[in-house]
């Protein structure tokens, strides 16, 4: 079948399904192939479940004229996503970063969904996968798509720029996240930058943080970007106010008080006002946006429970993002402040480094009450309580809880920190 018989297809059926037991009635269900699965094997269940059509790859798997043989499962859904992505109408967002892409494609979704009809990434399905996926849920009615992208290796972003073909590009920052894949630092900055050279490129627009100097060195002149900073008159000025512990920022006279813990917040709330003014939302809505948004999923989340002000940043974890949330933390007004950090994965051979210097910061910050749990972080030489797995840290905290104040939980995904809120 021509790519263009599976669109009219697909345009008859708009529903994707990759999860048999997600299945809706008239979707269309690909198998796709994992590590630990074959979505081959599955298509007498998606049909019995109600799928229009099953697309395969695997020719003795066809039980009907209702499976549609293809070369490559994945490859086709790429194709069908760019191919319908091109025949839409809609200006596509793109971005990408270090740090923050998840809260950043939040915010502008809520800001420019106040004027236009939009579609965003869902959760964080921002991969080979996830952005296909995104695309294909862009409707005739659909005026802004905002797509995520994440990557863990050089060419990825590069591939999946090729896919969406965004109209603008934004990169959250560049910093120490996935530097085994990325082959160090200067491996995720040349990673990342694959949006600004597939957006240079096609003669594309890009927002930047104008106050990071590695967007303003990789972009230079080179492309039409619209910029937000704190004092630099060329670009558009947004004042930091405060973080204690929610952010509070001006723009243009309009005072905004959002529900977002950390300073590190004000840049994703700037390239959500900064894109909100691109596209002419008042900043009356800019300001109602921004002040109704409430970060959710374990990312920076306030929590007030049994006596504690807990800030719940167990999402993901890396050196930037630890050193970012213990500044931010330090900074706060409390009482009594107790960390509990857990293990930054994906670092390869920085690791031991990596987790040595947040411990070096903690004390050097001055921290007292820090708990360091995971294989990595019980390697570093440091004065503070380290807990090699969490069933050590569930020890420790049944006979010694925290004092009563303020709580910083951050940690890796694969740490699942959130279990400490069950212990306290």
């Amino acid at each position: 079948m021509k790519l263009e018989q599976l669109h009219l297809l697909f345009q008859e059926h708009p529903v994707i399904c990759t999860d048999t037991r997600k299945i809706t009635h008239n979707c269309l269900f690909f198998a796709l192939k994992g590590p630990n699965f074959n979505g081959n094997t599955f298509t007498s269940e998606a049909l019995q479940k109600g799928a229009a059509y099953v697309i395969i790859d695997e020719e003795e798997h066809k039980v009907s004229e209702q499976c549609i043989v293809v070369t490559d499962v994945l490859t086709t859904l790429q194709d069908l996503a760019r191919h319908h992505r091109k025949l839409s109408k809609a200006k596509v967002i793109a971005l990408t970063g270090s740090n923050g892409k998840t809260t950043t494609k939040e915010l502008i979704n809520c800001v420019l969904s106040k004027k236009y009809n939009t579609i965003a990434t869902k959760g964080n399905l921002n991969n080979h996968i996830g952005v296909p996926l995104t695309l294909l849920t862009i409707t005739k009615e659909t005026e802004i798509a905002i797509v995520e992208m994440g990557a863990n290796h050089q060419g990825e972003i590069a591939m999946l720029s090729k896919i969406a073909e965004p109209d603008f590009g934004y990169i959250t920052n560049f910093g120490k996240a996935h530097l085994e894949g990325f082959g160090g630092t200067e491996g995720v900055i040349k990673g990342k930058s694959e949006l600004y050279t597939h957006l240079i490129t096609g003669k594309k627009s890009v927002f930047m943080n104008a106050d990071d100097p590695v967007q303003v060195e990789k972009l230079g002149a080179h492309i039409k970007k619209y910029g937000f900073s704190i004092d630099n008159p060329q670009y558009f000025n947004i004042k930091f106010l405060e973080a204690n512990p929610f952010v509070v920022l001006e723009f243009e006279g309009t005072r905004v008080a959002t529900q977002l813990v950390g300073k590190y917040n004000f840049t994703n709330c700037c390239a959500a006002i900064t894109m909100g003014k691109y596209f002419n939302v008042s900043p009356s809505d800019i300001k109602e946006a921004l002040e109704a948004y409430q970060p959710k999923n374990n990312r920076s989340q306030i929590i007030e429970q049994g006596g504690y002000k807990i800030i719940l940043d167990a999402y993901n974890a890396n050196p930037t993002s630890m050193q970012a949330a213990l500044e931010n933390f330090s900074s706060m007004e409390a009482t009594s402040k107790t960390l509990i950090l857990g293990d930054m994965f994906e670092l390869g051979t920085d690791a031991d480094q990596e987790h040595q210097q947040i411990a070096d910061l903690a004390q050097e910050m001055g921290f007292e009450h820090v708990v360091l749990v995971g294989s990595n972080f019980f390697g570093a030489q440091t004065p503070f309580l380290q807990c090699k797995d969490f069933e050590a840290l569930k020890m420790h905290l049944s006979e010694n809880p925290p004092q009563k104040g303020s709580l910083l939980i951050k940690g890796s995904r694969g740490m699942a920190l959130e279990r400490v809120l069950e212990l306290l």
